[in-house]
């Protein structure tokens, strides 16, 4: 379209080359309510993708509970308010007992930043592992656990990245506790390098729903054993909570929940305040008390009375609506549908997820498992064209990415199923 062709070269000369945007041919959004987003020209579009507007786009209730506290009060964390207290109070009160504590932060990159330094801070040492498909954020600390964009002057000696756990293709060719057993072994060796080092092992970050990896199924216990390991180590076990959080799994209210772990820091971002920019680490008092000890830390937007306030209505909308065991049913109805097109179409070679955050790989052949990659990207397009919204990530890149916003009912799966066997049929 000639006025996105406009659009886009006014952005890349404002906002300077390489800004990355969703699509072969990007969407001029203008609009959003619940599910649905609205394109410049009128088109509307199921939005089966942005777990950012967490209980749906511009939810009337988020957007009173800001306005209401910006026009009374918005200042920092230097004078004291009962709206952080309060919301951090509530907050804490969906972890285990021993997640007692918080700082509240403006994104999960500098969550995950301020995680990796308690770490330092408890253990007094600074090497750390992640997995070698992993995103933990865009600070100069997290993007160096990322091998997906190498930092400038490569990766320091105190990282190291474990294999990312795929359940379709385990590692060592055996499912279930072989599969666990290899990971395991991978984990003591990197941590193993790393006390060898200068730098000594001081935390394990995981997604603990392995997001960015693809979602994998996992056998059971898979992450306890890692978690044992860790702790036996003198490590810390942080789990990032931005995509599995605040009940996408329908299961649990956290990832780490569902997984069978209690991880000694958890950090949280987008979906936090429906769109407003919050994030926070959870932590035991003791861990976030030596933070404050090694670190000087002040964020002068972290934990603004509106952020708390964006931040609370978000709990009483999840709590009200029902909208964790929404994510369970509409969940589960929608993967079976999908299961259903892997009898129709052998693109499909495997169906994973839970609640509101599935899909399932496409691959060229279900003996081989090679991954279609290529034929996922056409997929993701059709599906924008047809009106559609979803993504694509995984190991290889050729995983369907399906996460909508927490009010994703029945009726919007039967629509995205069909037009999902559409696209398949037609390619």
């Amino acid at each position: 379209m000639p006025e996105n062709a406009a659009l886009l070269a006014r952005r890349e000369k404002l906002l300077g080359k390489n800004m990355s945007t969703f699509y072969r041919d990007p969407v001029h959004l203008v609009k959003g309510e619940g599910v649905w987003l609205w394109d410049a020209a009128g088109k509307r579009y199921l939005d089966c993708y942005n777990n950012v507007p967490h209980v749906g786009h511009c939810h009337p209730r988020v957007v009173e509970a800001i306005a209401r506290q910006a026009s009374t009060l918005n200042t920092h964390t230097r004078y004291p308010h009962e709206g952080i207290l309060d919301y951090v109070e509530r907050l804490t009160a969906t972890f285990d007992d021993s997640l007692d504590t918080a700082i509240l932060t403006c994104t999960g990159s500098e969550a995950n930043d301020v995680a990796l330094r308690m770490a330092q801070a408890v253990t007094g040492k600074t090497g750390m592992i992640a997995t070698d498909h992993t995103y933990h954020g865009n600070t100069t600390a997290v993007s160096q656990l990322s091998t997906r964009m190498p930092p400038v002057g490569g990766f320091g000696g105190h990282v190291r990245h474990v294999p990312a756990p795929d359940g379709y293709r385990p590692l060592g060719g055996i499912p279930g506790e072989a599969f666990t057993a290899a990971w395991v072994t991978a984990l003591e060796e990197a941590i193993a390098s790393l006390e060898a080092s200068e730098f000594g092992f001081s935390a394990l970050i995981i997604d603990p729903f392995f997001a960015n990896e693809g979602f994998p199924d996992l056998p059971d216990g898979f992450l306890q054993k890692a978690a044992a390991i860790v702790r036996r180590a003198g490590g810390l076990l942080i789990c990032d909570e931005v995509q599995p959080g605040f009940g996408r799994t329908g299961s649990h209210m956290w990832g780490h929940q569902r997984a069978g772990i209690v991880p000694d820091v958890v950090t949280l971002g987008k979906p936090m305040g429906n769109g407003h920019p919050i994030g926070g680490v959870i932590a035991n008092s003791e861990t976030l008390n030596a933070f404050r000890q090694a670190f000087r830390y002040f964020n002068t937007f972290g934990g603004n009375p509106v952020s708390c306030a964006a931040g609370m209505a978000v709990l009483d909308v999840l709590e009200d609506e029902g909208l964790v065991e929404n994510a369970r049913t509409a969940g589960e109805y929608a993967q079976a549908g999908l299961r259903d097109l892997a009898e129709k179409h052998d693109l499909i070679g495997n169906v994973r997820g839970s609640g509101l955050f599935f899909g399932c790989e496409l691959v060229l052949d279900r003996q081989t498992k090679e991954p279609a990659s290529e034929i996922a990207t056409r997929v993701i397009n059709e599906m924008r064209e047809r009106g559609v919204l979803m993504g694509k990530l995984g190991i290889h890149q050729n995983a369907t990415k399906i996460r909508p916003p927490m009010p994703f009912s029945k009726t919007n799966a039967d629509l995205m199923l069909s037009t999902l066997d559409d696209v398949l049929a037609a390619l």
